[in-house]
């Protein structure tokens, strides 16, 4: 006699009833400002590498989220955190080795210039501190910002964030200059990036403002995803050190080997930044940043300022954040980056080759954006990029959107994605563009 088996998820209709109710206790608990990715949102309940399941056990190719950059869940993360939870965790007005052996480490990865790291929780903290250290160092106010760049959501990193606030949330004495568009106008905007960024200087001199700093993604993300010259950037960067500005490198989206050619991005354009700042994937999910700068910016900031952050560099945190290090060296994925982001370069490109509608593609290690175009309507191809972002959600694999216009297709799964899962996401994508 036969014996049924129960599965050990739910229906279909029980799943949808259960989705439901979940949504609207967000919406009743949370409020509307937490907003869900997709038109159908995922209710997650695990991961593992570059896997995301659902709580029907639908498996999804993570190929989003810079976050859990060595992998979702990894082995020897975990046990970091959970090995030094259950030992010891508090501040840094106490004496810790491990907090000290992780800011060695740590600062063992940048240019000997940066002498000292400073921890946050996050890299909008970290992006406020760096922002205070430069306004006190230099003595200037006003920091110069790509138009639809985001650096964080505290008060000071979201008047620093169009992306997210819109240009009339940028505060009056801030600069915005054209992102470095490597596509558009033939690469006009990324050869002129240094010219724009010297008359913001100059209207600045005018207006008698005096500038601080300029922050910049490493990899424009936020702006739709550039890789300009490096010439051009280096220009950049002598514009702002002449006028008197510290330069930050936001590494935030582009660090820890997503590039593909070294830890950082900032160094792919021969730049030496005064501070560099971290977050997200410097714990692979756990919460943490960090700044690192020159000592002689702090020396003054540190004597009439101070720096304390109960939950920055704690000892969990600096656990974590040895393990991550160790992992991106001991599993060789930097290297994974450069030749795995190439050989998904190649698919993607096949792609464009039998698909009018992608109109560019740029690619740096595993960082990637595809632009999508419909005959020059802007509105058409926004919404169109976004029907190829759930189509490929409900096909089981997870990519976003980005770019001022929205029809960026934006791709950075953790670093240890594989030929295999690169032929998925190429396979998947062309079965959206198909629907085209």
């Amino acid at each position: 006699m036969l014996v049924s088996q129960s599965s050990p998820y739910p229906s279909n209709a029980d799943a949808a009833a259960s989705e439901r109710a979940l949504l609207e206790r967000r919406a009743r608990l949370l409020g509307p400002t937490y907003r869900a990715f997709y038109r159908n949102p995922i209710h997650l309940v695990r991961g593992s590498g570059v896997w995301l399941y659902d709580a029907q056990g639908r498996k999804f190719l993570d190929a989003y989220n810079n976050v859990a950059s060595v992998g979702h869940c990894h082995p020897r993360v975990v046990e970091a955190l959970s090995g030094q939870a259950a030992t010891l965790n508090t501040h840094t007005r106490y004496l810790s080795e491990i907090i000290l052996d992780y800011a060695e480490k740590l600062l063992g990865t940048v240019p000997a210039h940066l002498g000292h790291a400073m921890f946050t929780c996050t890299g909008s903290e970290a992006n406020d501190l760096a922002i205070r250290i430069a306004q006190h160092s230099s003595g200037g106010t006003a920091v110069i910002i790509t138009d639809f760049a985001y650096h964080g959501a505290t008060i000071a990193t979201a008047q620093l964030s169009p992306a997210a606030v819109g240009a009339k949330g940028v505060r009056a004495q801030h600069r915005t200059v054209s992102a470095p568009d490597t596509f558009r106008d033939h690469g006009r905007a990324a050869n002129v990036f240094a010219k724009n960024v010297a008359a913001a200087i100059e209207d600045m001199r005018v207006k008698d403002i005096k500038p601080a700093a300029l922050l910049l993604d490493s990899a424009f993300s936020s702006d739709g995803i550039f890789f300009p010259d490096a010439a051009v950037m280096r220009e950049a960067v002598d514009h702002v050190r002449k006028a008197g500005g510290i330069v930050i490198a936001d590494e935030v989206q582009s660090g820890f080997g997503r590039l593909g050619q070294g830890m950082w991005g900032f160094a792919n354009y021969g730049i030496e930044p005064d501070i560099v700042t971290m977050g997200k994937p410097i714990g692979d999910g756990h919460p943490m940043g960090a700044v690192l700068v020159r000592p002689q910016l702090v020396a003054s900031f540190g004597s009439n300022t101070g720096y304390f952050n109960t939950f920055g560099g704690n000892p969990v945190a600096a656990a974590v954040g040895l393990a991550v290090l160790a992992v991106i060296e001991g599993e060789g994925l930097i290297e994974n980056a450069r030749n795995v982001g190439a050989y998904t370069s190649e698919l993607l490109r096949t792609l464009q080759s039998r698909h009018g509608a992608v109109a560019d593609i740029r690619h740096n290690g595993l960082y990637f954006g595809v632009e999508l175009t419909a005959d020059g309507d802007e509105a058409l191809a926004a919404t169109k990029t976004s029907a190829v972002v759930e189509a490929m959600r409900e096909d089981g694999v997870l990519i976003s959107s980005c770019g001022p216009r929205g029809n960026v297709l934006k791709m950075r799964p953790p670093l240890p994605f594989a030929r295999d899962n690169a032929e998925q996401l190429a396979e998947t994508l062309d079965r959206a563009l198909s629907n085209w």
